[in-house]
């Protein structure tokens, strides 16, 4: 189901900020200004549509993404649609704006799987970040504050 060859990556930020999401999910971002994700209204609308998740880091810096199939202690919680299969996992840097899509030029990574709704579970311990992936029935989430991990 879920190609995890690619497991653990790394990836770095600037704006302290990983993101999760199906290139198709956000085609509608393409020409929207870069950094349009920085406005908390429309990042909280974005995460609730189920469209990408934005996971706030608390700081800059480099940070290893672990896929795995199971978190115990999850610190998040949320659901994502995965239109095309193509899933992104970077730098907030990266996400769709500005005529630009993803190049993981920051790290990151594309997983390819099968397109439909998933649940993410996410946790971290340091610079360390566990995700899990599995297939869900729910496209959308109901958050009324932006997600800090």
């Amino acid at each position: 189901m879920m190609n995890t060859a690619s497991s653990p990556f790394q990836f770095t930020t600037d704006t302290a900020t990983l993101c999760l999401f199906d290139t198709q999910a956000l085609k509608h971002r393409l020409d929207d200004d870069p950094d349009w994700w920085s406005i908390e209204e429309d990042e909280l609308g974005e995460l609730n549509k189920g469209n990408v998740a934005f996971l706030n880091l608390g700081a800059d810096g480099t940070y290893e993404v672990v896929m795995t199939d199971h978190i115990d202690k999850p610190a998040v919680r949320l659901f994502l649609k995965v239109p095309s299969g193509n899933l992104f996992i970077g730098a907030g840097e990266e996400a769709t704006s500005g005529g630009l899509e993803p190049e993981c030029v920051w790290g990151g990574t594309f997983l390819s799987v099968q397109p439909g709704l998933y649940e993410c579970l996410a946790s971290r311990e340091d610079n360390r970040i566990y995700l899990s992936l599995k297939k869900g029935s729910e496209g959308t989430n109901s958050f009324t504050g932006l997600i800090r991990l």
